[in-house]
């Protein structure tokens, strides 16, 4: 029996999974108020004339590309890509076949928040589940950050450049997490910065797409459920003309 898992969060008001000035909006029109905007496009309606005078219900939102469940596009982290070779891909330019893919789940969650894993800790995980990382492998961390709780945005582990460069390196070109960040949360990272100044470990795991371009998705979710490898990602963006990311809807399916 196949089995669909959601690794979507809602995009909602009411659970917050932003800093404050990225937070999303939405305005809710309901059946018994839009009645008139029907009545638009035939003179002469009443709200008599419609079933129980009821119009339809319809949403407006004010939101970030990067709200929600979403996929980063390389052109997020840096206008250029492959060193500097060519301009980085927007996410109207993803390529689909990359986002149906074997996935492979990498449990951090133990590790204390604000932890930069590195190449080495990722390496050690993959021999720890038993998986031997192919090309194209859609890689998902578990972080520690958990979605509906406080001070979500602070939470969770981060791969910097090193661990992100030593998946690319082995054909990784899709990537994700259910922390904010792929990188450590800012409020970490800043202890770090004051206390040593350097700018390298700012953004690091993202900018390491200057070198080589991959596509990263962040704010998943339910990824616990989710067995350490044997399993299929979905996870189509949103097509944006020449947009940093893109929402998508990404799920999980096991086949027993």
């Amino acid at each position: 029996m196949t089995q669909f898992i959601d690794l979507s969060i809602p995009i909602t008001t009411k659970v917050v999974s932003d800093p404050p000035v990225m937070l999303p909006q939405i305005s809710y029109a309901t059946h018994e108020s839009t009645w008139q905007q029907i009545a638009l496009f035939f003179p002469g309606l009443t709200q008599q004339d419609l079933p129980d005078g009821e119009g339809w219900a319809v949403e407006t939102l004010t939101l970030s590309t990067h709200n929600g469940t979403h996929m980063d596009a390389p052109w997020h982290y840096h206008s250029t890509t492959d060193g500097g070779a060519r301009s980085a891909p927007t996410i109207d330019e993803a390529p689909l076949d990359r986002f149906f893919r074997p996935g492979v789940k990498l449990d951090f969650s133990a590790l204390s928040h604000g932890h930069v894993v590195s190449a080495a800790e990722v390496e050690a995980e993959l021999v720890r589940i038993g998986h031997v990382l192919q090309p194209l492998d859609i890689v998902l961390i578990q972080s520690g950050a958990v979605y509906g709780t406080d001070n979500f945005t602070d939470q969770g582990v981060g791969l910097g450049a090193e661990a992100t460069l030593w998946l690319t390196e082995r054909g990784v070109e899709v990537v994700g997490t259910d922390a904010w960040s792929w990188d450590a949360p800012f409020s970490h990272t800043a202890r770090k910065w004051a206390e040593t100044g350097d700018p390298t470990i700012i953004w690091e795991g993202h900018k390491a797409g200057r070198i080589r371009p991959y596509w990263q998705i962040e704010k998943l979710t339910n990824l616990s459920a989710l067995p350490a490898h044997g399993f299929t990602v979905i996870c189509f963006p949103v097509k944006i003309e020449g947009a940093s990311a893109g929402w998508i809807r990404a799920v999980a399916i096991l086949e027993d």
